[in-house]
């Protein structure tokens, strides 16, 4: 087995790589570990285009949503709302492909551990178009979804357009979707995945929304994915476009086809993060122009190739505050904490 382990530099421009052969089992993922975090780390932590973090319904009414009819109705009210979900609750398809629209100000989260959407999808985010190339005023924004299972859906299980701003994504187990488990696209900004578990799905992360959107895109889809557990997911964890910049960091991937890409210019840091069975982890050399990738105490397991740098990144710590775990304890603390029923 061969395990490839990336040194620190003091600057975030080049990195160094050492290889050393070591004979050991595949990680363990046997470990009991309560993570509970009261607010996001990272960009959706951030003060920014007139939103100070991402705080969802607090200060609104709590209301509890048992039945379809209940969650489609709280989720489209103007003003904030911690939406608590209990049981599964099936999304119609109808007249938008299954995507339901969450308004600004919102808390989605599950009860216990068997809180469940299927069938559908949430978008958060105004109606696509392409005219429109700077935040406007009513963007969504402010919205927190977290402890839920979602699958199943006809199109993309979370979906966030049109310059909406301020996203947290936690503590969800997502798989099934007929496209993204998370796309991030149209200009929108500040957001943060984090302790998610991916499983059983195709095209997990989609960050910028095609090659000739730039007009939206550019200076915009600053996002940090942290902890997040790729089960054997397949691609795109994420698949970057544009971005002004990418903080991937402490992920554990697992059998994946691919981990990150980074296309026409997108700014990747890739720290910290395990990959165990991983054919490319980084990429460059993808599809379209190329983007950029810094790469720092990342862990490569069984992987074919190694993860391809390219050019300079602004560094995370001047945005926002943050800790690292050690690359070696990602195996066990991310499979112990990410997803549904652990906060």
């Amino acid at each position: 087995m061969t395990v490839r382990f990336s040194l620190r530099r003091s600057t975030i421009t080049t990195v160094l790589l050492v290889t050393a052969t070591l004979t050991c089992p595949p990680p363990s993922t046997a470990a009991t570990i309560a993570v509970v975090d009261t607010g996001p780390v990272g960009f959706a932590a951030v003060n920014a285009l007139g939103q100070n973090g991402t705080t969802g319904g607090a200060g609104g009414p709590t209301v509890t949503a048992t039945t379809t009819a209940q969650f489609l109705d709280y989720i489209a009210r103007p003003g904030p709302y911690i939406i608590q979900v209990s049981g599964t609750i099936t999304l119609p398809t109808g007249s938008s492909d299954g995507m339901h629209d969450v308004t600004s100000d919102k808390t989605i989260i599950g009860l216990g551990s068997t809180a469940r959407l299927v069938g559908g999808g949430l978008n958060i985010g105004l109606p696509v178009d392409d005219d429109v190339t700077s935040p406007p005023a009513e963007a969504v924004h402010n919205v927190i979804i977290r402890n839920l299972s979602l699958s199943g859906a006809t199109d993309d299980l979370i979906n966030v357009q049109m310059f909406s701003h301020h996203v947290w994504i936690d503590h969800n187990d997502l798989s099934n979707g007929d496209d993204g488990a998370i796309d991030i696209k149209r200009g929108s900004d500040y957001v943060t995945v984090s302790w998610n578990r991916f499983h059983d799905h195709d095209k997990t992360l989609l960050l910028g929304h095609d090659d000739d959107n730039g007009a939206q895109d550019v200076g915009r889809l600053r996002v940090t994915y942290h902890h997040n557990y790729f089960d054997g997911s397949d691609q795109r964890h994420p698949r970057v476009r544009f971005s002004e910049l990418t903080h991937v960091y402490n992920n554990y991937y697992r059998d994946n086809s691919y981990g990150v890409a980074s296309t026409y210019d997108a700014k990747i840091l890739m720290e910290g993060n395990y990959f165990f069975s991983v054919n490319n982890p980084g990429r460059v050399e993808f599809s379209g122009d190329l983007g950029r990738i810094v790469q720092r105490d990342n862990i490569l397991v069984d992987c074919n190739h190694e993860i391809e740098t390219r050019g300079s990144v602004p560094e995370p710590r001047t945005l926002y505050p943050y800790t690292a775990d050690p690359a070696s304890s990602v195996p066990t603390v991310v499979p112990a904490g990410a997803g549904v029923g652990k906060i």
